[in-house]
């Protein structure tokens, strides 16, 4: 689900994002793209909490249903999606005792939890399937 995000930039300040589905969830960045970036995770978190207090998520509104909002003046509007989190799956891998080290070595220069770093490496290789 995307929720329209506005991008307000005042003089002398960061780069604002502000939701009119959700007023009181901001964001800011100091480049576009990284308040753009630090939308979609504001909005979970906000919706999170919301949940949690047992809150309606409201639905999306339109840029016609926001025609003439006052906070839209002078901002660029732009969707955001909704990122519902994952439910965490525990697995488990066998290897040996040497890579394990590896990886938490390899682990710890990045700054990363073993698992972390396991699916992150997984995810960035391309296997050819047979």
């Amino acid at each position: 689900m995307e929720y329209i995000a506005y991008l307000h930039k005042d003089k002398n300040s960061d780069f604002g994002v502000s939701f009119p589905d959700f007023p009181g969830c901001i964001t800011a960045g100091s480049s576009l793209e990284e308040a753009r970036g630090r939308s979609a995770e504001a909005l979970a978190f906000h919706v999170a909490g919301m949940r949690e207090d047992g809150e309606t998520i409201p639905k999306p509104s339109t840029l016609d249903d926001l025609h003439g909002d006052p906070a839209m003046k002078g901002a660029v509007a732009f969707l955001t999606e909704l990122r519902e989190p994952e439910r965490t799956v525990r697995i488990n891998i066998t290897a040996r005792q040497s890579q394990i080290a590896e990886i938490d070595r390899r682990a710890r220069a990045k700054g990363l939890t073993r698992s972390s770093y396991i699916v992150q490496s997984a995810l960035q290789k391309k296997i050819a399937l047979r």
